[in-house]
């Protein structure tokens, strides 16, 4: 797939590259109802006397003349399937942090206590990771008090599905009235099978769909207006946004210069965490989610990353089924714990 990031498209794979996995696009001739271009990934079997044949993973192979061809690369070997990256929860809420990161934090023990002017339930709540070092109900009753000098609620992101310390904590916090909310699946898949899936999304029928992803360091106001539509992001907002180690935010826009699709991710490590992947809802249905997707994992390979994570929440179906079809697979849940108005430990 060709994606703009600032340089050209070049055919960049010769007839040596034979039994390697590759990645094409081509012109189709563009003609009435047709897509100008069209792409394929899989594997060269064979080029001779100007045709190219490549095998794609469902077996059909796609025969293409030489002189079609508008941009080509290698890409890494499709992994086998599997249920993800080995990690383990702690690992992942570490990265996580990191990569969506709070501009005030203070450490309770082996919890942290995180602020960011409310944005964001993430970047606002405590970080409950090991032991507070000490009593429960005093390390409850010091985050209340934290949270309201901050005039924000106190909220305490708890795991699930993973360590029993968790299934502990949230049986004690359930105990003292705090009660569960935003339940949410931290999702993980392999990273190179991400980057192929791009080529795999075919243009539209009538050849609109928008096909070119930028990639910058900072996001630009019409990134800004799709991914908020009802606000102005505050500066403490932008802060968030742009903070972590190597932060990546994508944009699509359609043939009239419009913002079409948008997408961040951070690089952390082995980890590329993607969040904020928004389609505009006229421009819905053509694989702008995948394409925006494909592109931030093409680059966290070049940055040497290995496996992706995100975080969706349960009610959102139509993101959940989107992270299904691209291999993403569950490795834990959390849901936060919020205390009642006026209490404390209790």
């Amino acid at each position: 797939m060709e994606f703009m990031t600032g340089g050209r498209a070049e055919v960049r794979i010769t007839p040596a590259d034979v039994g390697k996995r590759v990645s094409v696009r081509r012109r189709t001739g563009g003609g009435p109802g047709e897509a100008a271009f069209t792409d394929a990934v899989g594997v060269l079997t064979s080029w001779k006397e100007g045709v190219l044949s490549i095998t794609r993973r469902n077996g059909e192979c796609v025969r293409i003349d030489e002189a079609s061809l508008v941009a080509a690369k290698t890409v890494p070997a499709e992994p086998a399937r599997r249920r993800g990256p080995a990690a383990d929860a702690r690992e992942l809420q570490e990265v996580a942090a990191r990569g969506w990161p709070a501009l005030e934090t203070e450490r309770l023990g082996d919890w942290t206590l995180r602020a960011a002017a409310g944005f964001t339930r993430r970047a606002n709540s405590v970080l409950p990771l090991g032991d507070p070092g000490i009593p429960l109900d005093a390390a409850l009753e010091r985050i209340t008090r934290w949270y309201g000098e901050r005039e924000l609620p106190a909220l305490i992101m708890v795991a699930t599905g993973r360590a029993d310390t968790d299934e502990r904590l949230a049986a004690e916090l359930d105990e003292r009235g705090w009660t569960p909310e935003r339940h949410t699946s931290v999702r993980v898949a392999a990273l190179a099978p991400l980057a192929d899936t791009g080529a795999d999304t075919p243009p539209d029928s009538a050849g609109g769909a928008p096909t070119h992803v930028t990639l910058t360091r900072e996001p630009h106001a019409d990134w800004l207006a799709l991914y908020n539509r009802t606000a102005a992001p505050t500066s403490d907002a932008l802060k968030v946004l742009t903070g972590g180690p190597s932060v990546w935010f994508a944009t699509v826009r359609d043939a009239d210069g419009r913002t079409a699709a948008i997408g961040r991710m951070v690089v952390d490590g082995r980890w590329a965490g993607f969040s904020a992947v928004e389609v505009d809802p006229a421009q819905r249905r053509q694989g702008l989610a995948t394409l925006v997707t494909a592109a931030l994992a093409e680059r966290a390979l070049q940055e040497g990353a290995s496996a992706a994570y995100l975080q969706v929440e349960g009610d959102n179906d139509e993101g959940r089924a989107l992270y299904d079809r691209l291999g993403f697979t569950e490795h834990h849940g959390y849901h936060y714990r919020r205390a009642l108005p006026g209490d404390s430990a209790r």
